[in-house]
């Protein structure tokens, strides 16, 4: 295997803050690699330095190797807001686009030497199928509005635009920052198996944990600035990690014995020393660092009260809302039982935000009712995130909320405390909330939710921005949940962990409730559409029987006349002389050689024979087929 990419020695600090020191790696072509870490350790400024767009402290080096394309997938992608979608995906094709602008403008300029370089060029990068490509791509990410201003684009149809735009470079190495981010399901399972058959080499960062098992054979572990790498999926790194804890722990347990030994020796009087080698000396420091090396991981603990819940929690009757001419839910009617643990699941823009902002009070239906029951107490978790002012420090934002918060024992504890137990420790609560990373907001605004004691919990797309580590936490929080749940969310994996029914949003605000985990959804789906293939087979065959004759037997088949006969023969000497026609006009096109009015000429008549060509081939199946 070629080596895609060789790591020597790069490191990133901010300020005091260490995210990883003198670390080397080595990337192989066709690996598949997926980096972990808790958020704020510094995941995505490594991908940035590799793909160039930061740089590492104190030098390090980064070689690729030679004429190898790469890709950067960024989890926030700025775009021109003016431009339409089609317009800003086709200018950002590199390359290509300055192949294709260069031919255009040739053309233009009538120069006969600029119009045969530039069709060689055009040949060489295939510009000539650049547009049609553009719109397939686009196609395929469910983005078809492709004059729609890239100002007017949801998240998630920015993100499939970036997606897409990653896709048509065609590059043999790409470097993606969480691209499951925003995206509804189908796209995530498309672009999970275009990226299992594809050959290229891959480093990203995801907390999907079903994309992640089913694209990768390789993961990183970024621990203590110490990078570590796991052959194999997300199951077979768990178990080598913790047995790489386990050893390590032995080694440190043995260092410490060692050291007690040692220690007495360091201590005994100057004049017994003096005699003993001075590398003992020195060894013993080295065993006094490797003894005090720790191994006691920072864990999230989630240990919060939650409010008494009455039997009234919510009842939806005949609910019914538009926007416009456009549904967004249709008589939807509902009763919510206690410790209910609902998963609600569509496409992107079907109306699920909605449909919380309704059960909320933020919005109000255009008919039908909703009422609320007296004890209930809802947490919202907008997946838009926490709001804060300029300059508010972590503290700030909770102690505005309450000085303490009471623990699911029923005991009261400070703030702080309870920020402690969500890792911001007391050197990070005057850190201003706009300088933490996006996980690290995230963390913070589940704690601003959760401080409150909800009854009745609403995630929308919780998992965004949080680290495999911390999902593993609130998955574990949520499975004892004293109350209602209702969990937006794209992460399959997630789902399946934390709800056991779905809400299915479909188009004109139809709603279906499906028992079950998502992965039985869709198993049930999968089946639905195999029995209606089926069907839709049967219904084909029984058609075709049916216009048989009556007595059932089957007509012979019809032999050629005399005069098809020859017409079939000519056209089996026909094709091939037209297609030899064919070669021969596009090697002269590429030639450079022909000036532009044999160019124009040579042009105009590659297009006949491509029209004559289908005609022959279209009677030449006629003819075979009887």
């Amino acid at each position: 295997m070629s080596s895609f990419l060789q790591v020597e020695n790069i490191s990133k600090s901010y300020g005091d803050k260490v995210l990883f020191q003198n670390i080397s790696f080595n990337i192989n072509e066709g690996d598949k690699i997926a980096l972990i870490a808790p958020n704020g350790t510094g995941k995505s400024s490594l991908l940035k330095i590799l793909a160039g767009v930061d740089s590492s402290d104190r030098g390090g080096e980064i070689k690729f190797m030679k004429d190898i394309k790469v890709a950067f997938l960024d989890q926030n992608s700025n775009f021109n807001p003016t431009n339409t979608l089609f317009d800003e995906v086709y200018s950002r094709m590199g390359e290509t686009y300055e192949v294709v602008m260069r031919y255009e403008k040739a053309i233009l300029s009538g120069d006969e030497r600029q119009i045969e370089q530039a069709i060689a060029a055009m040949d060489a990068a295939d510009g000539w199928s650049a547009e049609q490509k553009v719109k397939q791509v686009l196609s395929s990410m469910k983005l078809t509005r492709l004059d729609q201003p890239m100002g007017e684009l949801s998240g998630g149809e920015a993100k499939r635009a970036a997606i897409a735009l990653m896709l048509l470079q065609d590059a043999d190495f790409l470097i993606m920052d969480e691209p499951t981010n925003h995206l509804d399901i189908d796209v995530i399972e498309y672009i999970e198996s275009h990226l299992q058959k594809s050959r290229c080499t891959l480093l990203m960062v995801t907390h999907d944990r079903y994309f992640l098992d089913r694209v990768c054979n390789t993961i990183f572990e970024l621990d203590r600035g110490e990078l570590f790498c796991y052959r194999g999926n997300y199951s077979a790194f768990l178990e080598k990690r913790e047995e790489r804890y386990t050893n390590m722990q032995a080694n440190i347990d043995k260092a410490r014995n060692l050291l007690r030994r040692e220690l007495e020796w360091i201590r005994s009087t100057p004049q017994a020393r003096t005699g003993k080698a001075r590398y003992r000396v020195n060894a013993f420091y080295d065993l006094k660092d490797k003894a005090s090396v720790s191994l006691a991981r920072a864990n999230m603990t989630i240990d919060v009260a939650t409010s008494r819940l009455g039997g009234k929690i919510i009842d939806c009757e005949d609910v019914r809302l538009k926007f416009g001419e456009r549904t967004m839910l249709d008589d939807f009617s509902y009763k919510f039982s206690r410790y209910e643990r609902v998963g609600v699941v569509g496409k992107n823009g079907v109306g699920k935000s909605t449909f919380l902002n309704l059960l909320t009070g933020v919005l109000l239906p255009e008919s039908g009712k909703i009422e609320r029951g007296e004890t209930l107490r809802i947490g919202y978790y907008h997946q838009n995130g926490i709001s804060f002012k300029p300059g508010q420090t972590v503290f700030d934002i909770v102690h505005d909320i309450a000085e303490t918060v009471t623990t699911a024992d029923g005991h009261s504890i400070s703030a702080t405390s309870m920020l402690n137990r969500f890792l911001f420790p007391p050197e990070t609560l005057n850190k201003r909330v706009e300088i933490l990373s996006g996980g690290e907001q995230r963390r913070l605004y589940l704690l601003t939710i959760l401080m409150r004691n909800p009854n009745f919990l609403i995630l929308d797309e919780p998992t965004n921005d949080l680290d495999i580590l911390t999902l593993n936490v609130l998955e574990e929080y949520l499975s004892s949940f004293k109350g209602c749940l209702l969990i937006v969310s794209h992460d399959r994996y997630f789902l399946d962990k934390t709800v056991d029914h779905l809400f299915i949003f479909r188009d004109g605000g139809q709603v279906k409730d499906f028992v079950g985990q998502y992965s039985e959804y869709r198993e049930y789906i999968k089946e639905q559409e195999m029995l209606e293939a089926r069907e839709a087979k049967a219904a084909a065959e029984k058609a075709q029987k049916s216009v048989k004759p009556q007595n059932n037997t089957t007509p012979s088949r019809r032999k050629l006349s005399y005069k098809e006969q020859r017409e079939l023969e000519q056209l089996e000497t026909e094709i091939p002389a037209l297609e030899q026609q064919k070669s021969e006009l596009e090697t002269a096109l590429s030639s450079g050689e022909l000036s532009i009015e044999e160019l124009t000429v040579a042009s105009a008549k590659i297009a006949e024979l491509i029209e004559l060509l289908e005609e022959k081939e279209m009677r030449w199946l006629e003819l075979s087929e009887i």
